[in-house]
Formats: structure tokens, C-alpha cells, sequence
């Protein structure tokens, strides 16, 4: 079993910073993806942020230059830098982890409980 675990969410002012940090534990042979996924109420949940396994990085066009994800493997986590929050960056934001518990490297994408972000003065 995979438990994926989101922290660092919270109320920030427009212009503010947070980070976010994803940590994923139990039955891991190795992690693949690593993504940060965010959804406001009444619409689909959207990819934020993604990194793999060799640390290339792709962001929606929304967050780019604003936010940075960043991991760290040998705590099986994924962290992400958020700058110059707008009031539009309020959000539930989820956590995906792609996870190969067993040697064979069967993956399975685990998702954690979410952490809510919100923007306001």
C-alpha cells in the first residue's frame, strides 16, 4: 500500500509565496511522475506542474515563470514553489505520485487528499 500525504497549503495575500510538499511512503520499489494537480469548484481538476524521473519539467501556461516543482528521491518527494500567487491560483491542489511498488515495475498513480490554497487579500 502507497500513502501519498500533501502539506504546506494555507492563506496567502496576491503577490505572496507558498510551498507546497508531497511525501509518499509504504510499499515503494521506485517513483516515476510526479505531478501537482489543482481544481476549483464546478471545474475539472487541471495539471499545474509535472517532473519525472530525470527531473524535466513541463507547467501549465498559467504558472510558468511564477511557480517551480522540484523533488528530492531519496525522500520520495515533490515539492512546489509557488510565487507571485494571484487570486486565480485558488485551488484544492492534489498531489499524483506514479509509483512501481514491486520490482516487476507494474506502476499505479496514487493520489494524496489535497491541500487548499487561497489567494485574497
Amino acid at each position: 500500500q502507497v500513502r501519498v500525504v500533501e502539506s504546506g497549503g494555507g492563506l496567502v495575500q496576491p503577490g505572496g509565496s507558498l510551498r507546497l510538499s508531497c511525501t509518499a511512503s509504504g510499499t515503494i520499489f521506485s517513483i516515476g511522475d510526479m505531478a501537482w494537480y489543482r481544481q476549483v469548484p464546478g471545474k475539472q481538476r487541471e495539471l499545474v506542474a509535472r517532473i519525472d524521473s530525470g527531473g524535466s519539467t513541463e507547467y501549465a501556461d498559467s504558472v510558468k515563470d511564477r511557480f517551480i516543482i522540484s523533488r528530492d528521491n531519496a525522500k520520495n518527494s515533490v515539492y512546489l514553489q509557488m510565487n507571485s500567487l494571484k487570486p486565480e491560483d485558488t485551488a484544492v491542489y492534489w498531489c499524483n505520485v506514479d509509483v512501481a511498488p514491486y520490482s516487476d515495475l507494474t506502476t499505479y498513480y496514487y493520489w494524496g487528499r489535497g491541500t487548499q490554497v487561497s489567494v485574497s487579500s
